[in-house]
């Protein structure tokens, strides 16, 4: 299905949540859902590496990464390894980087842009946490869906 969002929004409006913002699409899979894993940073993408070296099969990560654009919070790195642990995709509230080569990777990305700079690594951030990305509080274990057409969650997983 290339346009999933529509449809889901057209079958469950009141169960869905628009994250509205800008994303780009990146990776091979412009289309991708699953369970939510939540991770809190600030450019420092230290937890974002270590949860996404865990098994994640029909897992997505959602990063609040506080919408900052100064620096990449994943390479192409620490992607192959979402890839590698099976890992659906990743949605990061900030950037990414190598994006050439992580659009030839077998997972969906979405973020807000691109930076070249790699973040600090000071292993600060939380795992698990609730976030809040533009005025929407994201909890860990709910859904996640995301197409061309953006990113929205739900408490629980929909069924078309």
């Amino acid at each position: 299905m290339l346009d999933l969002l529509p449809d889901l929004f057209d079958q469950y409006p009141q169960e869905l949540q628009l994250i509205n913002l800008p994303w780009q699409t990146f990776g091979q899979h412009a289309v991708f859902s699953g369970q939510i894993v939540t991770v809190k940073c600030f450019e420092d993408n230290s937890k974002v590496k270590s949860i996404l070296a865990t098994p994640g099969q029909g897992k997505v990560l959602v990063v609040d990464g506080g919408g900052s654009t100064r620096r990449a919070l994943l390479g192409d790195m620490i992607a192959q390894s979402a890839v590698d642990n099976g890992w659906q995709g990743i949605v990061i509230y900030g950037c990414i980087r190598d994006v050439a080569t992580i659009n030839t990777m077998n997972i969906g990305v979405k973020a807000l842009g691109v930076n070249p700079i790699k973040t600090d690594k000071k292993d600060l951030g939380e795992i698990g946490v609730n976030i809040e990305i533009n005025s929407i509080e994201v909890k860990d274990g709910m859904t996640v869906y995301a197409d061309l057409n953006g990113v929205a969650i739900s408490d629980t997983a929909l069924v078309l």
